[in-house]
């Protein structure tokens, strides 16, 4: 895993030295994503740098070094992540007469580039990565992501200079990035915890979407931002929504015992190319269904023992820590686990804007940063079990979704309109208000949004947030559009938004913060596209989420390990808040503060306060957000106060 971070500037006339320096700087930011090795390509001519950190995972050689230079001499690359089929595609590949000095996938992925263009190359690839490539022949730029979205990809505008990067951290270090806070990605936040694709924190900034290429001029640089549309110019080579209705056409018409064997088959194949590396590989194991599946085909391959990690929380009632011991025990891994207290978790809070780089408001980031740094002690490389319940029917608020809206729909929408009414905030915390709330929904995408939302108007609290700040899939009333049934529109408004912008960006910061790759076996495109095409009934029975994944997991375990009650891997916030981190919360929310930096409606944010510290009201799930976005302010003012030549 590695970062990389660049600049193009076609009309700035930056000399050779200059356009280092900057690229250096860019690089030096995100150093903690490649510690091993870093690398600088300079064209002055052009104006344009790419910079990389190497964290060496294969080809631990110098042959593995980036920039890499394609063997015709057309293309410089600068990628993080890996592909994983990348022996088979070199096997094909020297069958149509490439050569390989070395044995990294980055070689292999420039030769499928000069073989069958960018785009073509993509779609052969099974992996994860996020990539700059220039193309001297056409004098372009592209961008690109991986489909699911498992590596990050921001870029915006410097005056009139194109920065792009792994982490925003890298943009700030040029001395022109100065793009405030952009409010409707600030509402965002408050609504979902997170901030989706392609928006991001800074106006003038974007993520690049998943599965999509942006190819760059050096006519569409010069012509800013203000004539970049992201979501028309960012191309996708791969949909999710696409591939869904693909398979929603195609569904799987074998039995449910065909579907385990297909499942087992497939996943275990994904396993087997993730657990390649010429660096030791781990897993997460949290004592779910889906960790403890990765962990035990990791082991059925009969590679040697597998080390497995899990964190333990002392006096929770949702520690699932014992779990994760008895799994490893059954399987036979080498289990490291760490138990942990309040003071442990809260040393991690002050170090979350640094590591976030955006305001992120899920608050699971606070354990998952700890096994990450547990599991970066004895391996490089940790698989994950992300996936599995977006693919698979694994969330409780799916069932609850699926029956309020089967309520609604036998109530005349003109009379559900009647009744329903503006309940504000307090309809968040459930009740009677809850369902209110929910009675005008066109269709299941409304009712599943007021599943997953924070605030509920967060426009009303960010200042100058416009009225249609609110932009994501969740606020489409059906994201399938009629085709599937509402739990598989539910489970791609999941994939397509929480999962990139929320799960994996977690797992991603947290573990490139200590130099840990981190590799998501459920996540294998290959593994979607088979999970969508199953009958709804194959994922959950009526009695069991996430049925057809907890039979092939019986393959490997017995069924008392196998079916047990869900728990979450969250964090105790309402406790915390009310405790020590209520100093911490009263600076950063003092309503003097609030109204000089003038971001949010500080009367408001100091009443919910006021009354949380009361124990009035539950509100420490909308106050993590206000809080990560007040933290993450001070940093980035900070970080930015330090950048050499730096404009405000």
């Amino acid at each position: 895993m590695c970062g990389l971070a660049g600049l193009w500037a076609p009309a700035a006339g930056h000399d050779q030295a200059q356009l280092e320096r900057y690229g250096q700087q860019m690089g030096n930011a995100i150093a903690h994503r490649g510690p091993d090795d870093a690398g600088i390509w300079v064209d002055a001519g052009q104006g344009l740098a790419l910079a990389h950190r190497r964290l060496s995972i294969q080809d631990l050689s110098p042959l593995g070094h980036q920039p890499m230079r394609s063997a015709d001499g057309r293309y410089q690359l600068v990628y993080n992540g890996e592909i994983y089929n990348f022996q088979q595609l070199s096997q094909e590949l020297a069958s149509l007469g490439h050569a390989f000095a070395g044995h990294s996938d980055t070689e292999v992925l420039l030769a499928a580039i000069v073989q069958w263009g960018l785009e073509a190359a993509l779609e052969r690839s099974n992996g994860m990565f996020a990539l700059a490539l220039w193309d001297s022949q056409t004098r372009r730029l592209a961008l690109a992501r991986d489909r699911v979205g498992k590596k990050p990809l921001y870029y915006g505008w410097a005056g009139n200079t194109l920065v792009f990067a792994s982490e925003l951290k890298a943009l700030w270090q040029h001395p022109q990035f100065s793009n405030p806070v952009n409010p409707d990605a600030l509402a965002l936040l408050l609504q979902l915890d997170y901030i989706p694709a392609p928006h991001s924190i800074h106006k003038d900034c974007w993520k690049l979407q998943p599965g999509c290429v942006l190819w760059l001029d050096a006519a569409a640089i010069m012509a800013g931002p203000q004539a970049h549309q992201p979501r028309h110019d960012q191309i996708p080579f791969w949909s999710a929504a696409e591939a869904m209705r693909r398979a929603l056409d195609n569904r799987f018409t074998g039995s449910f015992e065909q579907a385990v064997d297909a499942v087992d088959r497939l996943l275990a194949d994904a396993v087997n190319l993730r657990s390649v590396a010429d660096v030791p590989v781990g897993v997460f194991l949290s004592g779910g269904t889906d960790s403890a599946l990765v962990a035990s085909m990791m082991q059925a391959r009969g590679q040697g023992q597998v080390r497995s990690f899990s964190i333990g929380f002392r006096g929770s009632s949702h520690d699932e820590a014992p779990l994760a011991k008895a799994v490893a025990t059954h399987l036979g891994t080498c289990h490291t686990e760490l138990y942990v207290d309040g003071a442990d978790a809260l040393a991690v809070v002050p170090q979350l804007p640094a590591m976030f780089d955006e305001p992120f408001a899920d608050a699971s980031q606070v354990p998952t940063a700890l096994v990450a740094r547990l599991a970066r002690s004895g391996v490089t490389v940790a698989l994950s079990g992300d996936g599995g319940d977006e693919l698979f029917f694994g969330y409780l608020r799916y069932s609850r979704a699926l029956r309020n809206w089967a309520m609604l729909r036998k109530v005349p929408a003109s009379l559900r309109r009647r009744l329903g009414s503006a309940v504000g905030e307090g309809g968040r915390t459930g009740g009677l208000a809850a369902v209110r709330a929910e009675l005008d929904a066109f269709g299941i995408g409304d009712v599943y949004r007021h599943r997953v939302q924070r605030w509920r108007d967060p426009v009303a609290i960010v200042r100058n947030a416009g009225a249609g700040a609110l932009d994501s899939i969740y606020q489409q009333p059906d994201p399938l559009a009629g085709q599937g049934e509402d739990a598989d529109a539910m489970m791609l408004a999941d994939f397509s938004c929480y999962l990139p912008d929320d799960l994996l960006v977690k797992v991603d910061r947290t573990s490139m913060a200590v130099g840990l790759e981190a590799r998501a076996p459920l996540l294998d495109w290959r593994v979607a596209e088979l999970a969508w095409s199953m009958p709804l009934a194959f994922k959950h029975d009526g009695r069991h989420s996430k049925a057809l994944l907890k039979q092939v997991l019986c393959r490997y375990l017995p069924q008392e390990m196998v079916y047990r009650p869900k728990r979450g891997f969250g964090a105790p916030v309402s406790q915390w808040l009310s405790g020590a981190l209520q100093p911490w919360a009263d600076a950063l929310l003092d309503r003097q503060r609030l109204r000089r930096e003038g971001y949010l409606d500080a009367d408001a944010i100091a009443t919910i306060w006021s009354q949380f510290k009361a124990g009035q009201r539950k509100w420490h799930t909308h106050l993590w957000g206000v809080l990560m976005f007040q933290s993450w302010l001070q940093h980035w003012q900070q970080v930015r106060a330090q950048v050499p030549g730096q404009q405000r």
